[in-house]
């Protein structure tokens, strides 16, 4: 492959991208042209210092728990999260490595080109932390209705930082399609119509609330690996109508127990704040380390902002699948039931 090429990823099969890994990264919306501009990702926490060159855990952990944000916290639960995100954007991310920069209904992506740095001058804005890449794409950002529905999914994420290396191909897919065509495509106009149709029938056809959930469990949930997932009875439910269990790196780690709340909806009125609070008692009666909202309606901002709250305070985050993501995982990956 020309050295040109190779630089520009345009991920053909050979392409040393997908040997590398990929990661989800959200920056505020106001610091993407710059980033753009100075062909940098950026990540906040500028209040931790002495971050770059520390290599142990603790240590690193320590001096993010003296940010100002939480040196009165009685405990390193807010601090430890943070100092998560930033590990993973200081030592995980490596010279190659993709990153996929949601914004808005858009997203961009970009390859490292090189390592962590503080930049002092910029530490009053909040983005001293900094790592050189190569904006993908020309530049561009790529609809997220054009990603996989898999890759959709992870890029709803609420922590700063996410680990998407299981999606490179699914990235490759994208980055690949938006630079082999300017305008949409007869595939993604296909995809798309055949999303409209599964959606309707999810909200108009012949399926109650309860085969609702029975499909959720079984395209969904057990689609995405789940080792076990069962529908609560009625008479039972705590807050989740279905509780789903993944087993973790084959199984050497616990299992990832996963809380589910099943809407059948409309796609007027949205999902509201009830609802998210209604999961949050089945995630805590259940003692699940995940939260999962899914419905064939849409879902409310206000929503959106209380499960991004339970994530700040809880650190376990709530996964919202809307009407149309469900119908593009469906169109994506099919009705086989495992």
């Amino acid at each position: 492959m020309e050295q040109g090429k190779q630089d520009d990823c345009d991920c053909k099969d050979d392409c040393d991208c997908m040997n590398k890994r990929a990661y989800i990264l959200r920056m505020f919306d106001k610091w993407m042209q710059e980033a753009l501009d100075s062909n940098v990702i950026i990540i906040g926490w500028s209040c931790a210092e002495g971050l770059i060159d520390e290599d142990n855990w603790e240590a690193f952990r320590d001096k993010v728990k003296r940010c100002r944000y939480y040196s009165e916290d009685p405990d390193f639960r807010r601090a430890g999260q943070a100092a998560g995100h930033l590990w993973r954007f200081i030592k995980k991310m490596q010279e190659g490595d993709l990153v996929v920069v949601p914004h808005g209904g858009e997203f961009y992506l970009a390859k490292v080109s090189g390592p962590a740095r503080y930049e002092e001058s910029k530490a009053p804005e909040d983005t001293a932390h900094r790592r050189d890449v190569k904006w993908l794409n020309g530049k561009k950002p790529i609809p997220r209705k054009n990603a996989r529905s898999k890759l959709q999914v992870r890029m709803k994420t609420q922590g700063t930082t996410a680990d998407a290396s299981a999606l490179l191909p699914e990235i490759k897919a994208c980055l690949k399609d938006a630079k082999a065509d300017k305008h949409p495509t007869w595939r993604n106009d296909l995809r798309q119509k055949q999303i409209a149709t599964v959606l309707e029938e999810m909200r108009s056809g012949r399926i109650n609330d309860r085969e609702f959930e029975d499909h959720v469990r079984d395209v969904l949930l057990k689609g995405l690996g789940a080792d076990t997932a069962w529908v609560i009875p009625r008479r039972n439910d705590r807050g989740a109508d279905i509780v789903a269990t993944f087993k973790v790196a084959g199984g050497v780690l616990p299992t990832l127990t996963v809380a589910v709340q099943v809407k059948h909806y409309q796609p007027e009125p949205p999902v509201g704040k009830k609802v998210i609070e209604q999961l949050i008692r089945g995630i805590e009666a259940e003692k699940a380390g995940l939260g999962m909202l899914v419905t064939s309606g849409t879902i409310s901002q206000e929503a959106e902002e209380s499960a991004k709250a339970y994530y700040d305070e809880s650190g376990i985050e709530i996964v919202l699948v809307d009407g149309e993501l469900l119908a593009g995982i469906i169109v994506d990956h099919g009705l086989n039931i495992i």
